[in-house]
Formats: C-alpha cells, sequence, structure tokens
C-alpha cells in the first residue's frame, strides 16, 4: 500500500463496531473494570486511550515504527525523549536546533546533570570529534531550522552505531511522506504535530515513534508519568489532519520551489536556503535520504531596513510563530522561533536580525508573489 493510501486506509480507520469512516472520540478520563481480577486493557486517561492508541498505532506504520506516543505538544515530546537518559549522560546536538529544544535542554535538563555538546553536524567529523565516554545519544535536525542545514543521516547513523549510540531526529519540517529517519536505521524519531502532520493551525501535538521495545518501554514510562498526553480531541484533529498530508505537503513544495525561484532573482535578497536549489550545501545528500525538498524555505534581505518593512506590509500570508499550515506563514526567527538563543550564539550560527523563515501553504503561488512584492521597499 503506498503512502497516500495508507493515510486513509490503516487498519483501524473504520470503526469494527458500527462502520464509522472518522476517528471516535473516547472523551474518557476512566474505564469501567469488568472484572476486578484481570483488567481491561484501559483503566485511566492518562495511562491510555483508545483514541489515542489507534492514532498512536496508526503513525508509527507511516514512520516504519512499531511504537509511537503522542504528546500534548512538540516540546512535550522532545523533553519526554531527553527525560529517558539519566544524571551523567552526555547527549551530541546540532548547533541549530529548534530554539525551543534549545531553550530545554539550556534551562531545564542542565539542572538535571545531563551535559549536551551543541555542533554543526553538517559535517560526520564534528560529531565524531565530540563522542566522550559518557556520550549515549546524537540528536539530530535534519533540515534543521531556521537555515535549513542538511545532516548525512546514514553517515550519522553509522557513526552512532558503531559508538553504541542512540540516534533521534527531529523529522518535524519533512513529514513521514518526505524522510523516514528509522527506516534509515535511527533509535527515535520526534516530531511537532502541530506543524504539517495537524496542518491547519488549529491543534498542539506532538510525537515520538521508535523500533526499538526497550526504548519504546522507557518513553512510555515518561509519557505515563509526567502525563503530558495528547487528549482525544486533538487526537481526533492529528488524525483529520493526516488524511490530507500528502496533498498539502505536494502543493505547499510546488510553492515552495516557484518561491525559492523567484526570490532567487530579487535584487533585495541577499540570500535563499532551500534543499531544492542545487546550489544549497548539502543538496545532494537531502537528495539521496529524502523524497523532496519540502515546504520551508528561509531568505536573508540586505539590510535591517528592508527586513522590518517586508514584516509590516507582505501581504497574502500570515505573520506568525509556527509553520506547516495550509496558510503560507512569515516568522521572523531572532523574535519568535530561536528568541530563546542568546543573540551572540545566533549571529554565530548565522541567524540574523535580516533572516525571514517562509513556511508555504497551499494558496495560488501568484497571489504569494503579488503579496511578497508589496514587502518589498523597491518594488
Amino acid at each position: 500500500m503506498r503512502f497516500g493510501t495508507k493515510l486513509l486506509h490503516g487498519e483501524k480507520t473504520i470503526d469494527k463496531n458500527n462502520g464509522a469512516v472518522t476517528l471516535p472520540i473516547y472523551q474518557s478520563s476512566t474505564f469501567h473494570q469488568f472484572d476486578i481480577e484481570n483488567f481491561g486493557e484501559f483503566d485511566y486517561g492518562r495511562s491510555g486511550n483508545p483514541t489515542r492508541n489507534i492514532l498512536e498505532e496508526e503513525f508509527a506504520k507511516l514512520e516504519g515504527g512499531k511504537y509511537a506516543f503522542a504528546f500534548s505538544s512538540g516540546i512535550a515530546a522532545i523533553s519526554s525523549i531527553i527525560s529517558i537518559f539519566s544524571s551523567g549522560d552526555h547527549l551530541i546536538v546540532a548547533e541549530d536546533v529548534y530554539g525551543g529544544t534549545y531553550r530545554a535542554i539550556t534551562k531545564l535538563f542542565n539542572r538535571f546533570n545531563i551535559a549536551f555538546t551543541f555542533v554543526n553536524t553538517e559535517d560526520v567529523n564534528n560529531i565524531k570529534k565530540a563522542i566522550k565516554s559518557n556520550t549515549k545519544a546524537i540528536y539530530l535536525e535534519t533540515p534543521s531550522n531556521p537555515l535549513l542545514k542538511i545532516t548525512d543521516l546514514k553517515s550519522s547513523i553509522k557513526l552512532a552505531k558503531d559508538n553504541n549510540l542512540l540516534t533521534i531526529v527531529d523529522n518535524t519540517f519533512m513529514s513521514p511522506y518526505l524522510q523516514n529517519p528509522l527506516i534509515l536505521g535511527a533509535d527515535i524519531v520526534v516530531h511537532s504535530a502541530t506543524k504539517f502532520i495537524g496542518g491547519h493551525s488549529d491543534v498542539i501535538a506532538g510525537l515520538a515513534v521508535t523500533n526499538n521495545k526497550q526504548i519504546a518501554e522507557e518513553i512510555y514510562k515518561i509519557q505515563n508519568g509526567f502525563g503530558a498526553i495528547l487528549s482525544p480531541q486533538d487526537c481526533y484533529l492529528v488524525s483529520r489532519g493526516l488524511k490530507t498530508l500528502k496533498i498539502r505537503m505536494d502543493e505547499s513544495e510546488r510553492n515552495a520551489i516557484k518561491l525559492a525561484n523567484w526570490l532567487e532573482s530579487q535584487e533585495v535578497i541577499e540570500k535563499v536556503y532551500y534543499p531544492g536549489l542545487s546550489y544549497h550545501k548539502g543538496y545532494d545528500i537531502h537528495k539521496s535520504q529524502s523524497f523532496g525538498p519540502g515546504a520551508v524555505l528561509s531568505f536573508k534581505f540586505k539590510n535591517i531596513d528592508q527586513t522590518k518593512y517586508f514584516l509590516n506590509n507582505v501581504k497574502n500570508v500570515v505573520v506568525a510563530v509556527s509553520l506547516g499550515a495550509v496558510e503560507t506563514i512569515v516568522s521572523y526567527p531572532v523574535k519568535m522561533s530561536h528568541a530563546a538563543i542568546p543573540k551572540d550564539e545566533r549571529e554565530k550560527l548565522e541567524i540574523t536580525d535580516t533572516l525571514i523563515r517562509v513556511s508555504l501553504g497551499i494558496e495560488d503561488i501568484e497571489d504569494i508573489v503579488e503579496g511578497f512584492k508589496t514587502g518589498f521597499l523597491n518594488k
């Protein structure tokens, strides 16, 4: 069964009891036990819920995994994965990781004596040099947020396996439709399902997937222990969004390719970052490990005045935090996704005050371009 069909016709997409074709919402916090000596599959909503379980099982298959866990947000999923490690452990992390991940690592987990080293993972040798005797995992994000830097997953995963390390990959930008890190050998994949998976700017959610039973048991302990679970209503919204993932991604990616090529020709633009451009660093690597360049790009203006004017005057898009929705979202990383990273650190990473990130939606590309033009000082 091909991916688009899987989205609509999984094993549990039709209710066996009544034929319902949408995910039932079991809005129940507790479950009656018919035999006090032998509890049923569900007892308390935090520990398990039929709606959540169905979403988790179906999503695991889409990502090429066996076990999936739905959380109340993307950062809840990420933090829960980091929580499987212990005091004294060391993790290697991609240096331009999502700002919320950076904040959790530097402001929360550093309190618990878990050490982190941030490295440029574009070069696998940088990862190799950072390995210590207490290193337990490599945390990757490719393409990265917001400069779309590419990490060679196959080489990084091989390095991890050679050193008995886990590989964790944030696959939010690509979704399971465009990239499958588990199939390439990664141990854990995380998503902010708020983004392309949900796809409609109406739900906050996170997902984590693995093929390893022991790792799955550890993740479940965290999910059940912390209780940062996805509610039945939000599970339904994520399930509904998933049904159109393929057609949304296809259209958004087409728009991204067209916009990236148009931006390249504009005098006010200094540089465009997009894996669909042949000169993009890591272009060939990305092409070898994914099924498309995706729907997110970034670009830099030549000066700050033009940057601010654009953000205040661009039309036919949404200027907001987040990405991966049916509407095109223009974001300003230094004040939004990466505001938690100190200015000097951001600038070392080339996340400057003139950088704009764009997540393409499904509007007509001509209207997006016209809207962008209204934000250019030199039209």
